[in-house]
């Protein structure tokens, strides 16, 4: 029987080597937009959850061999290849050529980039909420290069046309999902609901 990863040992294994709080919430982020996806499409919630959460083990300490130092870690860690793969697979184009090809990875593609725009624009609001946030708001916010310039906008998209979805959408599904983690990733802000 292979070894299939916990969601307690990913979640040990992120905080070994991640002590930035803003990391690990975008983590939890990651994870929570994952399993939203998952549950969505009816696949494996628990996977899509555990890849969104280790997605970026390697980036506090070893930015610049990022994806390529989690691959190391996660092979140490006797990880399912298919794991490794659809980690390393959301650096397509930036620091690896391991294109994403799995619904899963054209998700955590997709959706990396966007929960920083989204934690950004709910930052900006009167809630500090993204229990309140429109995908019309982050729209709004998206044209604005100046706002979360840090954001790649065409990854994004490269990432919505991979899946056949509208940008739109991708962002209804992002704040939907943030929406369930908004305690842990510090965006429940004051919003009723």
């Amino acid at each position: 029987m292979p070894y299939i990863p916990t969601r307690d040992e990913a979640l040990d294994l992120l905080k070994t080597y991640n002590r930035s709080e803003s990391l690990i919430k975008h983590a939890l982020a990651v994870e929570g937009v994952m399993r939203y996806c998952a549950r969505k499409r009816k696949a494996d919630e628990e996977k899509w959850g555990i890849i969104g959460l280790i997605h970026d083990l390697d980036y506090e300490q070893f930015p610049d061999q990022h994806c390529k130092k989690t691959e190391a870690i996660l092979r140490e860690n006797d990880w399912p290849e298919e794991y490794i793969r659809a980690v390393m697979s959301h650096g397509w184009g930036i620091c690896t050529d391991i294109e994403p090809q799995s619904e899963l990875e054209k998700v955590l593609y997709a959706i990396d980039e966007l929960t920083g725009l989204v934690t950004s624009t709910a930052l900006v609001r009167p809630s500090k909420s993204v229990m309140d946030l429109k995908p019309k708001s982050v729209k709004k916010k998206w044209k604005d290069k100046r706002f979360a310039a840090g954001v790649d906008r065409a990854i994004i998209e490269r990432g919505a046309a991979m899946l056949g979805v509208q940008v739109s959408d991708l962002i209804l599904d992002t704040i939907m999902g943030m929406q369930e983690v908004a305690e842990q990733i510090g965006l429940k802000g004051n919003a009723v609901g």
